[in-house]
């Protein structure tokens, strides 16, 4: 398949997991990669890449910050001129507790974490993308909007599902489609960095426990996903083969509609 061949794709949150699948699949594809991530070991994902002879840059930067999701836009188009793709891909969940246990810190840590990097993206690249007359936007949202102790996690993707559907609205006649993947429950090897780098106490094991039975519970296929059904998902919206698709948040997650 050469779906992305003479297109460039931007990745966020690409040194692991979902993002790094994205970029991986999307070479293969004949993207050229600019891959986003404020982890160091982003450069190891680049340089497997590069060994392949696929075109790839990596910039480091902490998307949580407008001014270095800005930067690492310009940095982008500076390289290859245009930005055809863009796929947010930072966020998950800090903290697993019911939201009477979460401190006032903890809320606007993940609210920081999952919301704010796709708001500065989508808002960083449209510039790029009005100026060309077209792009594609896939958010990476989560079923999890409806779930348990995860309630700032479950608002701030609630802001990302709704940021797609009304982006998608003020721009359509643009050129420029905006979706959302709502992945469920991925299994996936352990992060490189830990989003919660504090040892978990009992009580923590046991809410975070709850999380995960009642994902099962609430998808009909009673399991997690993989990697790769997630990546096919983003894929599939990023490409032209969607190119009737707009405004749209799909779920991922094995029939759990969130």
């Amino acid at each position: 398949m050469d779906r992305f061949t003479d297109k460039v794709m931007v990745i966020t949150g690409a040194a692991q997991g979902i993002g790094k699948a994205v970029a991986v699949r999307a070479a293969v594809e004949g993207a050229s990669l600019a891959l986003i991530d404020r982890a160091d070991y982003l450069e190891e994902v680049c340089d497997e890449l590069r060994q392949q002879g696929f075109r790839v840059m990596g910039i480091r930067a902490d998307l949580e910050q407008w001014e270095d999701t800005v930067l690492a836009m310009q940095q982008v188009y500076d390289q290859f001129g245009r930005i055809d793709v863009l796929v947010n891909n930072v966020g998950g969940t800090i903290w697993a507790r019911p939201f009477a246990d979460y401190s006032p810190h903890q809320i606007q840590a993940e609210v920081q974490r999952s919301l704010f990097p796709t708001l500065w993206g989508c808002r960083a690249v449209l510039p790029y993308m009005l100026a060309q007359g077209k792009g594609a936007i896939v958010n990476v949202s989560s079923v999890a909007t409806r779930g348990v102790n995860r309630v700032p996690y479950s608002a701030s993707k609630g802001g990302v599902n709704a940021l797609t559907q009304s982006l998608a609205m003020e721009y359509a006649e643009a050129g420029i489609r905006v979706n959302a993947t709502a992945p469920g429950g991925t299994s996936a090897p352990p992060r490189l960095t830990p989003r919660n780098q504090e040892t978990p106490t009992e009580q923590e094991n046991t809410w975070y426990a709850q999380v995960i039975e009642q994902t099962c519970q609430t998808s009909l296929m009673h399991r997690y996903g993989s990697i790769d059904e997630q990546a096919a998902a983003i894929l599939f919206l990023a490409s032209d083969e969607a190119s009737y698709i707009t405004g749209t948040v799909l779920p991922v997650a094995g029939g759990d509609l969130g």
